[in-house]
């Protein structure tokens, strides 16, 4: 009878000691998950700064001529898609520019900000 105690005692701390390993393997896991999901993130949102930022380079500061209506829609929702409050006012402002020297300013501004936000993000 001794015996059988001493054997079902032994199960139920292996079993015990099984759920707690697996419980911290659990944890673990999940905060890698937690990371890796961040991590994607991130990287979508590179993703659309950089793409906005071809788009603007490619169609704004390389323009031979004045720039569309369609242009300036596709800019417009590119930036919106940032989903990025401070980038959208940096690009009012720049929309919003009164002369040339004003809007230079602003395009400086606007492209330093993307930079900025590709390299906090990393």
């Amino acid at each position: 009878m001794a015996k059988q105690k001493t054997i079902f005692i032994i199960i139920i701390l292996l079993l015990l000691a099984g759920n707690i390993f697996f419980g911290m393997k659990y944890f673990s896991e999940e905060k890698n998950l937690r990371q890796a999901e961040t991590l994607l993130e991130t990287k979508k949102t590179n993703e659309k700064v950089l793409e906005f930022t071809k788009l603007f380079i490619g169609k704004v500061l390389k323009a031979e001529a004045e720039v569309d209506f369609e242009t300036r829609l596709k800019l417009e929702n590119a930036v919106r898609n940032l989903e990025d409050e401070e980038i959208l006012g940096q690009w009012q402002k720049f929309i919003e520019s009164k002369t040339e020297a004003q809007a230079q300013e602003e395009v400086k501004n606007l492209l330093e900000m993307l930079v900025n936000k590709i390299y906090s993000i990393k």
